[in-house]
């Protein structure tokens, strides 16, 4: 479905890479380099939901950042409707903003804690749009807050007078505020009671299909992933190891990561649960600082042989679109 339209978002090769000094290592020595994400390629269009899982210390939040220059890009490309991003003014990327916009992990941490839920949500409304008077600013956020499940009451509260999960939703309006095209959802719901969750996503899911939203979501609960996403993305290590559609993935994982991952969802029948043989990782992830040669997988892989340590796989894809990267 959405293959046939040009993609809003083209990522190439990104890469993000981070200047640290070495410990114990001399002061007029070369400076080491975390590579936290290291050539990742994706489209994402209108309207679609990009899923991205993977564990902690993968890159995924790194990602999301680069996408709006709050980490700048070292190396590879972003076009953005057309636009390569990789290198653009300040203005530029002002401009961009208004259409890409951002709700964070913790809900209650990202909202200034000096000012009211109100003056929260109309913020990018009175940056972006100085055309906008104060009082269609003011309609206009408490007609949002509505949309979310807030009510107009609590417009002059401040953040501390909030649960989680209400804070979440400021933060959600205030990514709306500005009817963008893309929202990326930076681990929206793991700071969240598990039924506070369901609320979150199931709203995200709601507002997407209302407002024509593309969303890439980053999470680390692959059932949230799958129930809300079409594509999903699985990263290790800064890297891509797969990228299929929702049902492709989790019926027919290609990737030994991936299946990994999978097993690892628990499974509500106690029988089934019980018999089921999982398939455990050994060891822990390695260091971003100095990743492992060849496959970054490979330390950790059951199914490494010799020639992973000697090159990079590749991302293959298929005629249906099912991408991974595996030497074997």
């Amino acid at each position: 479905m959405f293959n046939s339209q040009p993609p809003l978002l083209q990522v190439r090769d990104l890469q993000v890479h981070f200047p640290v000094r070495i410990p114990g290592a001399w002061p007029w020595a070369h400076l080491g380099k975390v590579k936290a994400v290291d050539g990742v390629s994706f489209d994402l269009h209108a309207g679609e939901t990009l899923g991205v899982v993977g564990e902690s210390g993968c890159g995924k939040s790194t990602l999301a950042r680069a996408l709006l220059n709050l980490h700048p890009a070292t190396a590879g490309s972003i076009v953005w409707n057309g636009k390569q991003m990789v290198g653009a003014s300040k203005p530029d990327w002002m401009a961009v903003r208004k259409d890409i916009q951002m709700v964070f992990q913790d809900p209650l941490a990202s909202l200034n804690p000096r000012m009211t839920a109100g003056q929260i949500i109309g913020e990018p409304l009175r940056i972006h749009r100085p055309d906008v008077s104060a009082a269609d600013r003011a309609q206009n956020v408490r007609a949002l807050m509505d949309r979310v499940g807030l009510t107009a009451q609590q417009v002059n509260r401040y953040p501390h007078e909030f649960s989680g999960g209400q804070c979440q939703r400021i933060g959600i309006a205030r990514a709306l505020i500005l009817e963008p095209q893309l929202v990326v959802c930076d681990e929206p719901v793991s700071a969240l009671d598990v039924s506070i969750q369901a609320q979150i996503v199931n709203l995200l899911a709601e507002l997407q299909k209302d407002l024509g939203l593309a969303l890439l979501f980053i999470a680390h609960d692959l059932a949230v992933v799958r129930h809300i996403s079409q594509r999903v993305m699985v990263m290790y290590l800064g890297r891509t190891m797969e990228i299929a559609s929702r049902e492709a993935l989790y019926s027919a994982a290609r990737h030994p990561y991936s299946r990994a991952l999978l097993s690892a969802i628990p499974i509500l029948d106690p029988e089934i649960e019980r018999s089921r043989a999982r398939q455990l990782l050994e060891g822990e992830l390695p260091s971003p600082l100095n990743p492992p040669s060849g496959c970054v997988f490979r330390t950790r892989c059951p199914l490494a042989q010799a020639q992973c340590a000697q090159r990079v796989p590749p991302v293959q894809s298929d005629s249906d679109g099912h991408s991974h990267a595996c030497l074997l």
